[in-house]
């Protein structure tokens, strides 16, 4: 009889799908990525493809399992995804009835406003430890009831389905048996309650949501369903799911109370494990969900800060200044500062501790003398200064400081970036060996339920670090520079006032 020791990993994010298959020992055996579509369709909205998306993890999962021989060593599947971007389905046919709206989408910023007008926040603040913001599920979910014909008659019928990405793709891997979702892609809904770890009907009336739309919410690590036969041909069970911010958290190891992680990808995304208790922050960062597992909750605060890696996406493909990501790293070694150059990518508005939906981006500080290389230095101390200012409101919060932070996502390869972080924080900046951490916390939660690993203990065990970098830079310089992030805020900010 064949070990089952593999698990496959599917990694569905705001920009790719991945698919990857572990072994034990954490080692990513075979991979397959692709890269998906984005929709613009007017000033500040984005969308996906829920079906393009759909064929790319049947197409990329099949080519991980080719890469390993097949699926009989497969033990199960996890699931990874892109958080608070929303599908609605008909339950009889699967079919979205709209495109997917994404986590980055601010077409309602207006509804928000009126409902921060109204003193609801109050309530969302204290049931979810959100914030009222376009950035989090519930009024994406209200806007395609009332703007597809007959949506909001058929939700209420039972006839529709709703889901963050993991829950549709959940209900598609087990041919249309399981609407379900995990506690941390829930938790970001705006429609959970994160004390009482349930729907909140509330909120349901305040969001205009019908509860006849909701998937069921369960643990991170447990048994969700098993695949379609036809799909990767056998039942494969599919044992975790997680957000991916969340799924970081697992893939870095970081179970104790006052262990961080950021993962620089399109966002990113900074969480610190404040324990078994959720810490309410007076900052504007967010009280989250870590994770769940056998019924017992490990909470966060998180700082989202919403560009990141799209910011180097945009020198690539909009301003066309590099051809690849890893260049950046090139370009900010060979020039000997900043020159007083800024960037600050408020792309599709600001998030932690900021939350200013109409903030655009801005670049200041520039002369006749400053280069590519200038702005690409910019765009990579942006994502430091940013993670710097998550940090300083963590630290206020009482949530205390990390001192030191496990990086993970695309950037984190950049030694240049790292090392710059590292001076920002004055904290040790720990890079794994393994940078696919995301896809290896789902990893991690499937094969937690189907023994491949034992315990948290154990996982925590398989965590190494390639590299660390340490503060270097003299305390004036830092000063000054991070005053100048400061000016160039307050800039963007009054702009969009």
């Amino acid at each position: 009889m064949t070990e089952k020791n593999l698990i496959l990993a599917i990694d569905q994010g705001t920009t790719s799908t991945r698919s990857i298959v572990f072994g034990a020992d954490t080692e990513a055996l075979s991979t397959s990525r692709t890269e998906f579509g984005q929709f613009y369709p007017d000033q500040g909205w984005v969308e996906h493809d829920a079906e393009e998306i759909w064929r790319d993890v049947v197409r990329t999962a099949r080519e991980a399992l080719e890469g390993v021989g097949g699926n009989e060593r497969i033990s199960a599947i996890g699931i990874t995804n892109q958080r608070e971007t929303i599908v609605v389905w008909d339950r009889e046919t699967g079919r979205p009835i709209h495109h997917a709206i994404v986590w980055q989408d601010r077409r309602t910023a207006s509804l928000c406003q009126t409902l921060r007008q109204d003193g609801a926040e109050t309530l969302v603040r204290e049931r979810t430890g959100l914030l009222l913001d376009p950035y989090f599920s519930a009024t994406k979910i209200a806007w395609i009831l009332d703007n597809v014909s007959g949506a909001r008659a058929q939700a209420e019928a039972g006839k529709l389905a709703f889901g963050t990405i993991d829950s549709f793709l959940l209900w598609n891997l087990t041919g249309g048996r399981v609407h379900a979702t995990d506690i941390t892609n829930a938790c970001r809904t705006l429609l959970f309650d994160i004390h009482r770890q349930c729907w909140d009907k509330d909120l349901l009336k305040l969001f205009r949501v019908p509860e006849a739309l909701l998937p069921e919410v369960r643990d991170n690590s447990g048994i969700f369903g098993e695949t379609d036969p036809a799909l990767f041909g056998r039942a494969i069970p599919i044992g975790g799911m997680a957000g991916d911010q969340q799924s970081a958290v697992i893939g870095q190891a970081c179970f104790q109370p006052g262990m961080a992680k950021s993962t620089y990808g399109t966002g990113c995304f900074m969480l610190l494990n404040t324990g078994d208790k959720p810490v309410e922050s007076r900052n504007r960062m967010l009280t989250t969900i870590g994770y769940r597992i056998g019924g017992k909750t490990t909470y966060a605060l998180e700082g989202a800060i919403f560009v990141a890696g799209a910011a180097i996406k945009w020198l690539r493909d909009g301003l066309h200044l590099i051809t690849h990501a890893s260049q950046t790293d090139d370009m900010a070694t060979r020039i000997p500062h900043s020159h007083g150059v800024y960037m600050v990518p408020g792309f599709v508005g600001l998030g932690a501790p900021h939350w200013d939906p109409e903030a655009r981006g801005l670049i200041c500080g520039l002369t006749l003398d400053a280069t590519a290389a200038h702005i690409a230095r910019a765009a990579l101390e942006s994502v430091a200064f940013q993670t710097l200012d998550l940090a300083a409101a963590m630290r206020e919060d009482g949530g205390g400081t990390a001192s030191t932070l496990r990086v993970d996502g695309g950037m984190a390869a950049n030694d240049w970036f790292c090392q710059f972080l590292a001076d920002m924080l004055q904290a040790k900046v720990e890079r794994p060996k393994n940078l696919e951490t995301t896809a290896l916390g789902a990893a991690f939660l499937a094969g937690l339920s189907t023994g491949v690993w034992s315990s948290l203990d154990e996982v925590a065990g398989t965590w190494s670090r390639s590299s660390m970098f340490e503060p270097q830079m003299e305390g004036a310089q830092r000063k000054r520079m991070i005053d100048g992030w400061h000016q160039a805020v307050r800039r963007t900010l009054s702009q969009a006032a």
